[in-house]
């Protein structure tokens, strides 16, 4: 017989695997492996469920290469996901190198060897971020300035990212790691108050926690499912607005000029980013919205990977490299910052 939190893990990969069964018609399944207590959690009840449906369980560690026993722990790992249910479990091994810092670079190499993994586009990777993981996206989103965007935290459903426990405290799968007699890996960067988010789970949220008289990671995971469904309803707002506005490849300023700017500014982004442009911030977005609400003939604005957004003729429009343009006068612009 189960546990209660093995019970709570199963029944949260339940309800999310049916609420998606159009993802399981592949007939596969994978979940993200650390050998972490949510990550095992996570697979035991990924095999239970995924079984009685039919569908075949994957496992994919990834060995990150920064710590001199990282082979043992990831073959540890895949060994305790097979037990675990698995039927089958491979680990890829990637090089953690780039601009952001050790955490970033070992994120983003991270995610694209999940991705690699997957062989076909309706398959999901299952993730074991825990609502404890949710609650500090939440705080970085809030320290960072980021917007509703940031702050409304990580989505139960990304395609092909797939985060079924967001509504699970980290306890229970502990706790579930604890009923099924399998011993997680503690990695030790997760002690190292070298990193922003360890400050945030060892040190901020039990301070808000003893401040507030507890509740407080549940309340921020209830926030960013409030503004979750705030931001994908002003995302659709905002493509009818885009629609309207497009014109083959510009977007048309008498369009966007009436809309509220909450609305113009997700037009925008959705533009810039169908251009190639990446790692966009507000403030690049609100001075590309300058160009529509507070038009003086000013120069373009240049955005990350050399691009420029200028307004031209009634239109904006955006272009790589480093060109003279005319601006909306017919005379040539100087640039913004």
């Amino acid at each position: 017989m189960s546990g209660p939190a093995v019970v709570t893990v199963r029944r949260a990969v339940r309800a999310f695997l049916s609420a998606h069964e159009a993802h399981l018609r592949c007939g596969e399944l994978f979940v993200a492996v650390s050998g972490g207590a949510d990550s095992l959690a996570l697979t035991e009840a990924a095999a239970h469920v995924g079984h009685r449906l039919d569908v075949r369980v994957n496992a994919v560690v990834v060995d990150h290469g920064l710590q001199a026993d990282s082979a043992e722990v990831a073959a540890t790992a895949a060994q305790a996901a097979l037990r675990l249910g698995a039927d089958d479990a491979r680990v890829v091994g990637v090089t953690v190198s780039g601009p952001g810092g050790p955490e970033a670079a070992a994120r983003k190499a991270r995610y694209a060897a999940l991705r690699r993994a997957l062989p076909a586009e309706a398959a999901l990777m299952l993730l074991g971020h825990t609502r404890d993981d949710q609650a500090e996206t939440v705080l970085l989103g809030l320290g960072r300035g980021s917007g509703p965007r940031s702050v409304s935290g990580m989505r139960p459903l990304d395609a092909p990212w797939a985060r079924p426990l967001l509504d699970v405290p980290r306890s229970v799968t502990r706790d579930a790691c604890t009923e099924l007699g399998v011993r997680p890996w503690s990695d030790p960067q997760n002690a190292d108050p070298r990193f922003t988010r360890v400050r945030l789970r060892t040190e901020v949220l039990p301070l808000l926690e003893d401040v507030l008289n507890g509740g407080v990671a549940a309340a921020l995971a209830r926030t960013a499912a409030q503004l979750r469904e705030d931001s994908e309803a002003l995302d659709a707002l905002a493509g009818e607005l885009y629609s309207r506005a497009e014109q083959r490849g510009e977007l048309d300023v008498a369009e966007l000029a009436p809309a509220p700017s909450a609305l113009r500014r997700r037009a925008l982004r959705r533009w810039l980013l169908g251009a190639g442009v990446r790692e966009l911030t507000d403030a690049h977005l609100r001075s590309v919205d300058a160009l529509v609400a507070r038009w003086r003939g000013q120069g373009g604005v240049w955005l990350p990977g050399n691009f420029e957004a200028r307004r031209s003729r009634g239109k904006l429009c955006v272009s790589i490299g480093d060109t003279a343009e005319t601006g909306e006068t017919g005379q040539p612009t100087t640039r913004g910052d």
